[in-house]
């Protein structure tokens, strides 16, 4: 890449003195020969490394190439190429597969070379692998016996046979990189990432990816209730992939008939809407009932004569009824994964949490100075998704009783009523100080900024001392046990904690009427797992790290994450 630095010019319409000289040079000598570039011996080896590139890569046809010229013997007339065009095919082949996807069209427009060497497939086959993570092989994708289609085919749907699938898979052989680059992955790439679907109360979380040559969403579910450390469970709602050149295909994977014709409309930026063509894919032919317990088997691990709980039943079935009236015509809104920061608690995320009869649901755990937020990205009737479930003061640590007095719930809600109550109290001396500040600010006609900034430092301290002392404590573990009368649906929860902290958790009737937010416990059992002790409810839900590695899904800045955060809870109230 020596010669690069050496260039002069990108085309014959960028002239130079040098340009200049070579070409009275090469015109006073005449001859037929001479209308060929010359090169140095460094730039014979470079060109030839770039053969053996491209021949690693499975010895893509350049198109517009030509034979690299010969040097006759090195002289004062051998010199430096002094444009792009003079540049061996091979090497062209490499820069340009090293520029972005999106500035390619325009490198095309520069001359009739370059656009006919960006036809080389081994520069779009770069770009895919680069940008979107491609690895398949077009032209082996026919030759092996057992694709890696063909497997995918399978695991998305493994009632169907290959045989049957096959008829509607893509025709590989005629197709390039080209036409999966622009006409697929670059055309929805506004589409991947993390998105949460906009079903009622319930929400949901959604993962779109490039999985092979195809681009998938893939819904996200919680384990079945209540085991909460077991993994996450997914299930594809759509896909989209060439079926012929230039011409995108987006398929409806909803329901257990195989894919079928559906439509993918972008509204605008970080929303898209998902619509299915063929809804009686969706049907069964048991009619509602059967549908009703394949979903409940799917859902829940159970069927409904399992559940005795008369008004569990009601919540499932409710939410059976709500969520299949759309028939995967869905509108889907862009979230983003929490920002870390090294002093946070630990490393926020998405958990898997209890919820009493409404089984487990998705909560994004969020670190904001000395507060800690858990916002539901799956809900229920009563809490719905986007809501801020519990908020986690971390300036106010609790030391629990031992563990003979822990088993008293009294004894823990004294605890946290006093905590509570020295909350309130300094709520309103702050709001009594700066109502002080502001009086003084207006009466004074130069207010002196001095005074109020030390003391916001100083009243910034406090809590950074609170937290670093947290910090240490959370170290040494300590035993823990819920107290008698306290409900838990997972009785299989940690018996060791590391610390607690007071909190806040957010209550409601049906339909979200009434709420409030009553006081809890925040207890941190380790780095993946925390519960929280509703007080008022006597209930615990405990909380498990979903380890799952979302790509797309880092938010651009903290501001762009927390206007998330409140665009999401104004679509929930």
């Amino acid at each position: 890449m020596a010669v690069c630095a050496r260039l002069c010019g990108v085309g014959p319409a960028r002239g130079c003195r040098r340009r200049g000289a070579a070409r009275e040079q090469r015109g006073g000598s005449g001859g037929a020969a001479d209308s060929e570039p010359d090169t140095d011996p460094e730039e014979a080896g470079g060109g030839g490394g770039g053969g053996g590139v491209a021949a690693e890569e499975d010895e893509e046809r350049i198109e517009g190439g030509r034979p690299a010229p010969q040097l006759a013997e090195a002289g004062p007339a051998a010199r430096a190429p002094l444009s792009l065009l003079e540049l061996p095919p091979e090497l062209l082949v490499q820069i340009f597969g090293s520029l972005p996807g999106t500035d390619l069209p325009s490198l095309a427009r520069v001359c009739t070379t370059f656009r006919r060497i960006l036809r080389t497939d081994t520069i779009w086959r770069r770009r895919c692998r680069e940008e979107y993570g491609v690895c398949e092989n077009l032209r082996k994708l026919e030759i092996t016996g057992v694709s890696c289609r063909d497997v995918y085919a399978k695991r998305i749907n493994p009632r169907v046979k290959s045989g049957r699938f096959m008829k509607i898979l893509p025709d590989y052989e005629h197709m390039e990189y080209r036409d999966v680059y622009t006409c697929l992955l670059h055309r929805y790439r506004h589409i991947l990432g993390l998105w949460q679907p906009d079903i009622g109360p319930y929400g949901g979380l959604l993962n779109v990816v490039v999985d092979g040559l195809f681009i998938i969403g893939w819904m996200y579910l919680p384990p079945h209730d209540p085991h909460v450390d077991d993994p996450m469970r997914f299930k594809p709602l759509f896909r989209i992939h060439l079926m012929e050149r230039k011409c995108a295909t987006v398929e409806c994977m909803y329901g257990h008939k195989g894919p079928h014709n559906g439509h993918i409309q972008i509204v605008k930026k970080d929303e898209f809407s998902t619509k299915c063509n063929q809804t009686d894919h969706h049907r069964m032919s048991g009619g509602r009932q059967e549908e009703f317990r394949t979903w409940l088997r799917e859902e829940w691990g159970r069927t409904l004569e399992d559940i005795f709980h008369e008004h569990m039943q009601e919540l499932i079935l409710m939410k059976f009824i709500y969520t299949s009236q759309y028939d995967n015509c869905l509108t889907y809104r862009r979230i983003y994964l929490p920002p870390s920061s090294p002093d946070d608690l630990i490393k926020p995320g998405l958990f898997k949490g209890t919820y009493g009869s409404h089984g487990l649901e998705i909560v994004m755990l969020s670190f904001h100075g000395r507060k800690a937020k858990g916002t539901k990205i799956t809900g229920d009737p009563n809490i719905p998704a986007g809501q801020q479930t519990v908020e986690i003061d971390l300036a106010h640590p609790l030391q629990l009783p031992d563990i003979e007095n822990l088993r008293d719930f009294s004894e823990l809600s004294r605890i946290v009523l006093e905590v509570q109550e020295q909350v309130r109290r300094e709520e309103q001396e702050e709001e009594q100080q700066q109502e002080e500040e502001d009086r003084s600010q207006q009466a004074a006609s130069q207010p002196t900024v001095q005074p109020l900034g030390g003391e916001g430092a100083k009243g910034e301290e406090t809590p950074a001392g609170a937290e670093g002392a947290s910090q240490d404590k959370a170290s040494a573990s300590q035993p823990f046990l819920l107290p008698m009368g306290v409900i838990s649906r997972n009785e299989d929860y940690p018996r060791t904690c590391r610390i607690c902290f007071y909190g806040t958790g957010l209550i409601a009737g049906h339909g979200f009427t009434s709420p409030e937010r009553t006081p809890g416990v925040f207890v941190l059992f380790d780095d993946d797992r925390f519960g929280f002790i509703w007080l008022e409810l006597k209930s615990f839900s405990l909380y498990s790290r979903i380890k799952v590695s979302f790509q797309n899904a880092e938010a651009p800045s903290r501001e762009a994450f927390d206007e998330m955060l409140k665009n999401i809870q104004s679509l929930a109230t």
